[in-house]
């Protein structure tokens, strides 16, 4: 089991004073979600700088003392429960944030990736995509490739997103919009607020189309894909997240980070969903693997069902199958559910049904 104290980063951290000049410390800054850390003497920390807080919740100024735009994120416990930690990246929309010992004298930093690529053979991410993307609250934002930065600009604003799918009026995929590739023309608008275009000619940059900024290379995935490799792409490729588009390669959704992230929220639960199989085969036991993965989804969706016990047996050199599943509420009896048959995926399958048809 993966523990805080075995992951934490105690070098090459960016640190920066409080008489630091707000455009200094963004230039060290890869994306949306990163963050430097602001120290004063005696190496006290004061909180952190993040591009986030600073450009896209607040509006402050490049020429802007650091002592005037820090941002005070979560403060992570070196005992906190990885699940816990899941959800202060996402609570905070930081990636990067600072761990402390009990005594509150600070440790050194947690990243989001770092802690992602702990998980990479995580049953928690066989699953498909989809089966994620039906359960996502937000739907896809887009902008087209003829909009202007301006508009791109309030739709960021608007929707508090760091990211914005490109599309063409067809609806295809064009690219990716990053906030935090607009930021040295936000945070030094005398100094850039111009730029040439092919011609030679001056365009006022919050006239520009989206089509000058944005990413045209975009890692996609289908949604039959598994959420493992999405995963891989993120950490291999060192993006924030990837595109997922049908046969067309019309967007559909988007797997981000947080999406990632959820996936370790409750990583708690396993200690509260047990599984016992009895005479499988190797085969049968792999397909009782992928169906964990669906059941500890549904499980995890179900706020009044406490603990669920799943017990499989096969019977008979495979001709039989034998499947109890029960679900314990936090009152009342457990309910029990009884399946059989010979066909072992066909046996599991109706339990996903019943248990998403449970009363939240």
């Amino acid at each position: 089991m993966t523990k805080l104290s075995d992951i934490v980063k105690k070098d090459n951290i960016i640190k920066v004073s409080i008489n630091d000049y707000l455009s200094s410390v963004l230039s060290k800054l890869a994306s949306s979600h990163d963050g430097a850390f602001v120290f004063a003497e005696k190496n006290k920390y004061l909180g952190m700088i993040n591009p986030y807080y600073c450009l896209i919740k607040s509006s402050y100024p490049g020429n802007a003392k650091v002592e005037h735009c820090i941002f005070h994120p979560p403060k992570i416990k070196i005992n906190m429960p990885i699940s816990k930690v899941a959800k202060s990246f996402i609570d905070s929309k930081i990636h990067y944030l600072p761990v402390f010992d009990e005594k509150e004298k600070f440790m050194g930093i947690i990243s989001a990736r770092h802690l992602l690529s702990q998980y990479t053979q995580s049953n928690y991410f066989r699953i498909k995509i989809a089966e994620i993307l039906k359960h996502k609250n937000n739907t896809l934002i887009t902008v087209y490739d003829d909009d202007s930065i301006a508009q791109a600009i309030s739709v960021f604003k608007q929707r508090k997103v760091s990211k914005l799918v490109v599309v063409g009026h067809d609806m295809k995929l064009k690219g990716i919009l990053s906030y935090y590739d607009l930021v040295n023309y936000l945070i030094a608008p005398k100094t850039r607020a111009f730029r040439g275009d092919k011609e030679g000619s001056q365009t006022n940059f919050h006239h520009m189309k989206v089509r000058n900024f944005s990413k045209v290379y975009v890692l996609t995935l289908s949604s039959e894909r598994l959420l493992m490799e999405a995963l891989n792409l993120v950490l291999k490729k060192n993006i924030g997240s990837v595109v997922i588009v049908d046969e067309g390669r019309h967007p559909i959704g988007i797997i981000t980070t947080r999406d990632l992230l959820g996936a370790l929220i409750q990583t708690n639960l396993e200690k509260r969903i047990e599984v016992a199989s009895q005479n499988l085969s190797p085969k049968n036991r792999q397909i009782l693997g992928g169906f964990f993965n669906r059941f500890n989804f549904f499980i995890k969706k179900q706020p009044n069902v406490t603990k669920a016990k799943l017990y499989v047996k096969e019977e008979k050199g495979g001709g039989l199958f034998r499947v109890v599943v029960s679900l314990f509420p936090k009152k009342g009896q457990p309910e029990v559910i009884k399946k059989e048959g010979k066909n072992l995926p066909h046996v599991l399958e109706p339990i996903v049904a019943i248990i998403r048809k449970i009363k939240k």
